[in-house]
């Protein structure tokens, strides 16, 4: 939703709830973690009290886990905070799932895999940032191909039930690659809302 209209948002979600788009996801950064600042609490209400569709909330913000309870209060349905981010990472994890959320993990361009192994079996979701976050718009980093790839080697090893979501520069190009690579999940917002035919654009990456 980061690269939406922000002064047509009513409008944008609908278009994404009569899509076939499984989830909603919502950016949040700080301006700290990251160098820009994005929505806060209102937004999440407000697109989680007008679908039925997953609301998937990527956290790019410090000290993530004094805002767990709020998020879940307003809606988020899966929570994913960065590794990078999170001091006491396991407690962090524990108490995202102990609200009833799904628990997800953002890696970093430059962060690598193997960290996963110490939480693998505890995370919904991992998350493969194949841009450096903080914008939309970015070049895709080819590395997160790889990156999936071992992420995928290392939930099986695990018997993880936890899915990969890749974020950052995807296209229909980008994309089948990422699925090739193991990618459950693609995140897609300046390929979407940039493009002629949202739902049709939404609808040939479903198809990949």
């Amino acid at each position: 939703m980061l690269s939406c209209d922000f002064g047509n948002i009513q409008r944008d979600v609908e278009m994404i709830n009569k899509s076939e788009a499984d989830w909603f996801h919502i950016d949040v950064m700080d301006g700290v973690f990251v160098p820009n600042i994005s929505f806060g609490f209102p937004v999440l209400d407000v697109i989680s009290k007008n679908t039925d569709k997953i609301c998937d909330v990527h956290l790019m913000i410090q000290d993530a886990s004094k805002y767990v309870d709020d998020f879940h209060r307003f809606g988020a349905d899966i929570l994913t905070v960065h590794h990078e981010a999170c001091l006491h990472l396991h407690r962090t994890i524990e108490q995202i799932k102990k609200t009833g959320m799904k628990a997800g993990l953002a890696l970093n361009p430059a962060t690598p895999v193997s960290l996963l192994t110490d939480v693998i079996e505890m995370l919904d979701l991992v998350l493969i940032m194949s841009v450096n976050p903080g914008f939309g718009g970015q070049k895709f980093i080819s590395h997160a191909c790889t990156k999936v790839a071992q992420a995928k080697e290392l939930i099986l090893k695990h018997n993880s039930s936890a899915l990969i979501e890749v974020d950052g520069g995807v296209n229909l190009e980008t994309g089948k690659l990422l699925v090739e690579s193991g990618a459950d999940a693609l995140v897609a917002g300046s390929f979407v809302f940039g493009s002629s035919n949202p739902s049709q654009t939404i609808s040939d990456l479903k198809h990949l």
